[in-house]
């Protein structure tokens, strides 16, 4: 029996106390080691749909919920004991009918949340349109939507697509993205009857555990080398040659933070004269990675391996780039700057009635963000994400008060994170000289757009420059957006 680990139950435990993940730990182990031991008090799922689900007692009130068949043992979830249940109760384990992919999917008659908004009528057409209503459902079917989903992903608009794709699988979500904001994602490759567990796109939510002796040899690893051991499955992320950039994708807990560390460290071997820059969206973060990175390399035997990673935050880096290079730092506008400047433009012009707290948003959203500079390029943006529709008339107001947002930082000197990176993106990309041959960009689901593109500028299309790893679906500071 094959023994799997779903990325929904290393989610569901990092939620729980210190004591409650030792705990479950423990049960996981034995599980691992013999689940026909009498002291696993499995238990099925009665109210759930899928009958492979059972539960696996830990302690008074915590559950383990597992997926059990004569072929595989798959741990899916963990909670006390009516939230457990609940979570089994809404769900089923199934091969997708085209792909043959293995996936944990919400039963849609469980989900409470109706999507399909309410449309408001211009002429007798809708206001909103929904995004995929013309698209026939085996191409759906080809990007991984569940067959029953179908119906909401055919009705969904810009307002509704969001929240929708948090019901849906990774690959489906990531097409669906990709779709609405106008690329063209590839279709998931097809695996024969009987092979769910190994598609591709299964990895990025199932772990295969192996052998007793693996799980031995982890075990008995201290926490601090725990931390920097890799899984095989992992290792040959770290080694893989790429011709162009790389991302990896996982939720919280499946060791992406690890394969980032490894991989930077593997390239600076692998290159003896190359400068690795590892970095990531904020100052805490890396100074969490530079002490993890600390202790995966020995500095006796590997003096010079230190001194050619560079570990940094994107807005330390991008503020010590862009001082070098104009001998000044750039003064960055503080938020209050910015409201104090949009209320300003926003008295100027008449006939609007937007009110402060959505021009922000639309600022940090949209014309910062993505640095629109034109009324061309911002009467053609597609909005995505973003609740309230706009007109052309609308966008034309807009688009006068931010203009003079935009003539006001300039004035008093002040730039945005957004437009220094944009300012450093053009020129490292005149540059003959390469600052870094390789970067490595650990929970990149926080790097903004701008800084993408400067990313993208620094590794000017060389094989392996870049390497992402990150789970897109927990951003906390930037809206969605394709890749």
């Amino acid at each position: 029996m094959k023994f799997l680990i779903s990325d929904t139950f290393t989610g569901s435990l990092a939620k729980l106390t210190a004591e409650e993940q030792k705990q479950v730990k423990t049960a996981a182990f034995d599980l691992q080691m013999d689940p026909a031991s009498p002291g696993m008090k499995f238990h099925k799922v009665d109210r759930a749909r899928d009958k492979d689900f059972w539960s696996v007692r830990v302690g008074s009130d915590l559950r383990l919920i597992v997926h059990r068949t004569n072929e595989n043992l798959l741990l899916c979830y963990v909670d006390h004991h009516d939230d457990a249940y609940a979570w089994a109760e809404r769900r089923k384990l199934t091969a997708h009918p085209a792909t043959g992919a293995a996936q944990l999917v919400e039963i849609r008659e469980t989900i409470g949340e109706n999507f399909v908004h309410r449309r408001a009528q211009i002429n007798g057409k809708d206001a909103r349109q929904a995004l995929f209503a013309s698209l026939p459902d085996k191409e759906l079917l080809g990007y991984g939507v569940p067959p029953e989903w179908l119906s909401d992903v055919k009705n969904a608009d810009e307002d509704s697509l969001l929240d929708l794709a948090a019901h849906l699988p990774g690959e489906a979500a990531e097409a669906l993205l990709e779709l609405a904001t106008g690329g063209k994602p590839r279709y998931r490759s097809a695996v024969a009857p009987g092979k769910s567990f190994e598609h591709p796109d299964v990895e990025r939510r199932f772990r295969l555990v192996g052998s007793a002796a693996e799980l031995e040899q982890a075990l008995s690893y201290p926490w601090e080398k725990w931390t920097v051991f890799l899984h095989p499955d992992q290792r040959a992320l770290v080694e893989q040659a790429a011709g162009g950039p790389m991302r990896i994708s996982g939720s919280a807990g499946t060791g992406k933070t690890i394969v980032a560390l490894h991989r930077a460290v593997s390239l600076a071997r692998r290159y003896p004269e190359a400068r690795v820059l590892l970095t990531t969206f904020s100052d805490v973060l890396a100074n969490a990675l530079r002490n993890q990175l600390s202790r995966l390399i020995s500095d006796r035997h590997e003096p010079r391996l230190m001194e050619r990673i560079d570990v940094r935050s994107m807005d330390g880096l991008g503020r010590d780039l862009y001082t070098a290079r104009w001998s000044s730092a750039p003064r960055v506008a503080a938020e209050k700057d910015v409201r104090s400047i949009l209320t300003e433009a926003m008295r100027e012009i008449e006939g609007h009635k937007f009110k402060l707290p959505f021009l922000m948003s639309e600022w940090e959203d949209v014309i910062d963000a993505w640095r629109l500079e034109t009324w061309e390029a911002y009467r053609d943006f597609r909005r995505l994400g973003r609740k309230t529709r706009l007109s052309e008339q609308q966008r034309s107001l807009l688009w006068q008060i931010f203009e003079r947002a935009e003539k006001r930082l300039a004035e008093r000197g002040l730039m945005t994170s957004s437009m220094f990176f944009g300012c450093l993106r053009d020129d490292v990309a005149q540059r003959r000289n390469i600052l870094y041959d390789f970067i490595v960009v650990d929970e990149a689901q926080d790097i903004g757009v701008a800084q993408l593109r400067f990313l993208a500028a620094l590794g000017a299309h060389r094989p392996d420059a870049l390497f992402f790893t990150g789970d897109l679906g927990q951003r906390i500071f930037q809206q969605p957006f394709s890749w």
